[in-house]
């Protein structure tokens, strides 16, 4: 923390820049491969949220859920702050995020396509597109986190 000696000698500006710097979003993460899934999951989750509001509402609290989850991740990821909670294995609450998602939006989609209402039918829809994205990002988060270990302790 600042001492009141040295929050006195700094311009106001930098006091809340130095104050907020613990929270300063990564552009660089934004815009790599994983920041792109990440907002494409956001966008996507918001996209089923809408139509499961604006037809089936009774499937819109799963659709909210992944939709906080999700952000929860894209801004532990895009603050760096992931890295202070180092006792978490982020690699694999991330998988089973996925996972998880997958498994709830298949289940969900297709429980609301029963309805045969339009907006059930675009959530269905966006529902399998979304649920695509999710098995890549799972996929890429196995093969760059998970199976290098596996395939390390098979040469040895």
């Amino acid at each position: 923390m600042l001492s009141a000696r040295d929050r006195r000698d700094r311009t106001p500006e930098e006091g809340v820049v130095a104050e907020l710097q613990g929270f300063a979003v990564d552009k660089a993460f934004l815009t790599s491969h994983k920041g792109i899934l990440l907002e494409t999951e956001l966008a996507l989750t918001l996209i089923i949220f809408i139509c499961f509001t604006a037809s089936v509402s009774a499937y819109m609290a799963a659709a909210l859920l992944e939709f906080f989850i999700t952000l929860a991740f894209l801004f532990l990821y895009a603050t760096q702050y992931y890295q202070r909670l180092n006792r978490l294995n982020w690699p694999c609450l991330d998988f089973l995020r996925c996972v998880s998602a997958i498994i709830i939006f298949l289940v969900v989609s297709f429980a609301a396509v029963t309805s045969r209402d339009g907006a059930a039918i675009a959530a269905f829809v966006f529902g399998i597109i979304l649920v695509s994205v999710f098995a890549y990002d799972a996929f890429k988060i196995y093969r760059t986190e998970m199976a290098p270990g596996a395939s390390q302790g098979d040469q040895q």
